[in-house]
């Protein structure tokens, strides 16, 4: 059971022990226990006067730092806008529309943004550790960036039984489709698109799932091309199960036995593709609120899959609240988005702990 810590803001001073040295340069920022830092002072902030900060020296290296060294918060001026600004973004909401609201800079949540994106990849992947039970549905989710000219894929592992995203990874640029003016001139701009990228997300997705699922995998996709290739490649280090499910023609008089088997076993990714759609401004078909960067993009469909898989109940018209990481058992009850944000989480110490 994953039980979520109480805020490093909210520890009492004197009893806040730092687990490790926050500096990435530090022999001792990889150590898990035995960690020596003593006691260096505190200091005030003028925002909030009445709260010392302890500060500490670490036995290894000699360096000094904070508290709020481990908090999500650290070096922000204005660390109350992190919680609402996280609600606000999986609510629809644009950033000059969140600037408006809680009266700040839209450049201000755009830099938040990016850390919260940054936090929710690292907390993803922690969440993720666990293994695998259940059949995994596979499918590519397409927005756009910068324009809608620019197709941008991103590959999503779903639960198909616990609904819970296990996996994101970026697809790069898919190629244009059309013949219009506009579209034939960006074909020959400067950054061609790669080859294969469906293919390499598709791999690189099937090795993290494989990576967490020792006794094999049980896959289910459409009949995209890429996948069965995926499939054929790493099937030699383990054994995959790849069920296959043709989209069918949904014209009228089409075949609805063949649609109905398609939308049901891949129903798990349908839906969390359309709350995306519904719940991210940039993501919407028709919309000026294009993400900037690949990265971007990527940072906040993590952010979302966080708050869907700790946060947003299976179903709200029911009584059981339940949510997806309670369905495998990883939480007790939902989170909230102060638990998710409760302390910093270092790049260098999850790449340890997810190998």
């Amino acid at each position: 059971m994953w039980e979520p810590r109480q805020p490093v803001q909210g520890r009492r001073a004197d009893r806040f022990r730092p687990p490790h040295c926050p500096y990435e340069e530090c022999p001792a920022h990889l150590a898990d226990t035995r960690y020596r830092a003593v006691f260096k002072g505190s200091y005030r902030r003028l925002r909030d006067p009445h709260r010392a900060i302890p500060r500490f020296r670490c036995c290894t290296c000699g360096r000094t730092f904070s508290r709020e060294a481990f908090a999500t918060s650290y070096y922000l001026k204005r660390p109350e806008l992190l919680l609402p600004i996280a609600n606000l973004l999986v609510s629809g909401c644009a950033h000059r529309q969140i600037a408006r609201h809680l009266g700040c800079a839209p450049s201000t949540v755009t830099r938040l943004s990016v850390r919260l994106g940054r936090h929710a990849r690292r907390l993803l992947e922690l969440s993720s550790v666990a293994g695998i039970d259940e059949p995994v549905v596979l499918d590519h989710f397409e927005t756009f960036v910068r324009s809608q000219q620019e197709r941008f894929g991103i590959a999503t592992a779903v639960g198909q039984r616990s609904w819970f995203v296990y996996a994101l990874q970026g697809a790069g640029y898919l190629r244009l489709h059309g013949r219009s003016r506009r579209k034939r001139a960006l074909r020959h701009r400067p950054r061609p698109t790669p080859p294969r990228a469906v293919l390499d997300s598709s791999l690189k997705t099937l090795q993290i799932l494989l990576r967490r699922s020792p006794g094999g995998l049980d896959l289910v996709s459409d009949d995209h091309p890429a996948y069965r290739a995926a499939v054929r490649r790493l099937a030699v280090l383990r054994p995959i199960r790849h069920s296959v499910y043709a989209n069918p023609d949904r014209c009228p008089g089409h075949d609805a036995t063949r649609a109905r088997a398609r939308d049901r076993a891949l129903f798990a990714v349908d839906l969390l593709h359309k709350l995306l759609r519904h719940s991210q401004a940039h993501h919407r078909r028709e919309t000026i609120a294009f993400g900037r960067k690949r990265a971007s993009v990527l940072g906040r469909a993590a952010l979302f899959a966080v708050w869907r898989n700790m946060i947003k109940l299976v179903s709200e018209r029911r009584s059981t609240r339940l949510t997806p990481a309670m369905r495998l058992g990883l939480t007790s009850r939902p989170w909230t988005w102060a638990e998710v944000f409760s302390e910093r989480l270092f790049e260098c110490r999850v790449a340890k702990f997810v190998a």
